[in-house]
């Protein structure tokens, strides 16, 4: 018996999965019916309304109420499926279908400038830090403590700091 080969092709990032499934010429929505639980799948040509286009369990949980469905151009019925857990690949869409090997996924790398704020100061530290490790120099955070001893050195003269050990600090 030949592998079960999915009519569909999906791509995802974290938050989201689009399916794209191909359509014959000069398909219109209106002759699509489509059914989306929190975590089913169904759609099918009202003309063949036993032969599915897709229809399963999804491999996890999506929000319905966020997520949309399209007829793109009379050719292709593509879903856009919003994830409940956002911290996760999916191996496939529909549990019955082939797994793909998740770990080959290489997300899009994100653009600094795309993120708030506070988070970029975050990632910035995280990589100074990072690149300060690999050269055996100290981080950040040392670096401040010993800006902070000089600091407090340079006020107090009459004391002996000979003996202090930055690694206790």
């Amino acid at each position: 018996m030949a592998a079960h080969v999915p009519k569909y092709t999906f791509k995802q990032t974290l938050e989201d999965v689009t399916v794209t499934i191909p359509l014959s010429a000069k398909t219109r929505a209106k002759f699509v019916n489509v059914k989306l639980g929190n975590s089913s799948i169904e759609a099918a040509l009202k003309s063949t309304p036993d032969d599915y286009l897709i229809k399963g369990t999804l491999f996890n949980e999506i929000i319905v109420d966020e997520s949309t469905w399209s007829v793109v151009d009379q050719e292709e019925l593509v879903f856009n499926l919003e994830k409940v857990n956002k911290t996760e690949w999916w191996p496939h869409v529909v549990t019955t279908d082939p797994k793909i090997d998740v770990t080959k996924i290489q997300p899009e790398n994100s653009k600094l400038s795309d993120l708030d704020d506070e988070t970029r100061g975050m990632v910035e530290k995280m990589m100074f830090d990072q690149k300060q490790k690999q050269a055996g120099l100290p981080s950040s955070d040392e670096l401040k403590k010993r800006q902070t001893l000089e600091k407090f050195k340079a006020m107090h003269p009459e004391l002996d700091f000979s003996k202090v050990d930055m690694n206790n600090i």
